[in-house]
């Protein structure tokens, strides 16, 4: 039994790791040396705001240590580190800044939005009245007038920005005065785009009107699975007073010691990283819009995030796209999204976009062999092993 596991592991590792292009936008890799500080000896220890336990003043170190790192990196007036991913940020939001029967306003799941996040998710467990934005999906955003006019209308009294399928800002500036007239909480879910946020490269919900950004620390952000709460002083000290021990007890403090230091190499390379994010994004959807596949948005130049949608309205058409491209060690999801965070951690660039491009259209346009495919993929992918974008060993 032993054997197996740790084989199947292997097998993943080579084949994940070093045989396939990984263009799921909701994944990225860690430095080395974050990635070791998931096996270091924090793995088996707790602590606790209490301090009930001994011998954690190491740990209380590293976790003050990240929060400062946060406040730098995402310009917060205070951060918390505790959450065990972008889910439990936005339930622990949600918890303490509704009640049942509030009007919540986001983006619904048929225009991108977060499924998690409404009516079978987390909008639904707390009994809110889920009302999504008014959406154009040809400019892939919010309506904005029309949005204006539906928040005077419903009133809401939670209002949420961002999405799974993330092209272009959301306007939270435009839209957070009307909210605040209505006395709403404003936040932001940036799990998709908080690599970019941090690196200055897509907007600044904290500038913007939000009262608080949360989300995931391992899509654009290249830190381990996990969750993070940043926000202003009023909304944020009351969130940190509330995490333990209704929501969070046992933090995972080698998580957060791997945050840490994801956030410290975010300080130091993430503008560079973000910059070369948008641009591999871009350079990707427009050669595939170039070999006539369906990538949306090309009035817009595309995307300014980390991914580029090829979409399909049949979800059988576009798991099938999905499924071709992974029998030549293409990975992606089923919607199509194709994300570049990965690649670029990995350190490629647009000539290597274009090389992509070009296997992904041999493999759905000419429909060769997917083995003959695969040989390319195998070399191109050994030949970005390194990660960059971190502190050099």
């Amino acid at each position: 039994m032993i054997n197996e596991i740790l084989n199947l592991v292997k097998e993943h590792e080579q084949w994940r790791g070093k045989e396939c292009l990984n263009l799921i936008p909701s994944e990225n890799v860690m430095s080395p040396a974050a990635r070791a500080l998931l096996s270091s000896e924090l793995t088996h220890r707790y602590t606790s705001r209490d301090h009930y336990y001994m011998g954690t003043h190491f740990t209380d170190e590293i976790e003050q240590t990240g929060e400062k790192l946060a406040k730098q990196v995402f310009k917060a007036e205070t951060a918390d580190l505790r959450p065990l991913a972008g889910h439990i940020a936005d339930l622990i939001v949600i918890a303490n800044f509704s009640k049942p029967g509030d009007q919540f306003m986001c983006i619904s799941p048929d225009d991108g939005g977060y499924p998690g996040m409404w009516k079978e998710g987390l909008a639904g467990l707390f009994k809110l009245k889920a009302e999504p934005f008014p959406f154009s999906k040809h400019d892939w955003n919010i309506r904005i007038e029309e949005a204006k006019e539906k928040m005077r209308r419903v009133k809401p009294q939670i209002v949420f920005f961002g999405a799974s399928l993330i092209l272009f800002p959301h306007p939270v500036r435009e839209l957070a005065k009307i909210a605040r007239e209505n006395g709403a909480f404003i936040g932001f879910d940036g799990s998709h785009v908080m690599g970019l946020i941090a690196g200055g490269e897509f907007q600044d919900p904290l500038r913007e009107g939000a009262y608080a950004l949360f989300g995931s620390t391992h899509k654009s952000f290249f830190g381990p699975q996990g969750g993070i709460i940043l926000a202003d002083k009023e909304h944020g000290e009351l969130l940190k007073e509330k995490v333990y021990p209704a929501f969070v007890d046992n933090a995972h403090w080698n998580r957060i010691a791997a945050l840490t230091l994801a956030l410290a190499e975010m300080k130091e390379f993430g503008k560079a990283y973000a910059k070369q994010i948008v641009r591999n994004s871009k350079m990707l959807a427009k050669a595939l819009h170039d070999y006539c596949l369906p990538v949306i948005c090309e009035h817009l130049d595309f995307t300014q995030s980390h991914q580029s949608i090829m979409y399909y309205e049949d979800l059988a058409k576009g798991r099938a796209v999905g499924e071709k491209l992974q029998r030549a060690n293409i990975i992606t999801d089923r919607v199509v999204r194709l994300g570049t965070c990965e690649v670029t951690r990995r350190g490629m660039k647009e000539t290597e976009m274009l090389r992509i491009a070009e296997l992904i259209k041999r493999t759905l346009i000419d429909d060769e062999n997917p083995e003959r495919i695969k040989k390319d993929v195998r070399k191109l992918s050994a030949e970005f092993q390194e990660i960059e974008y971190c502190f050099k060993q």
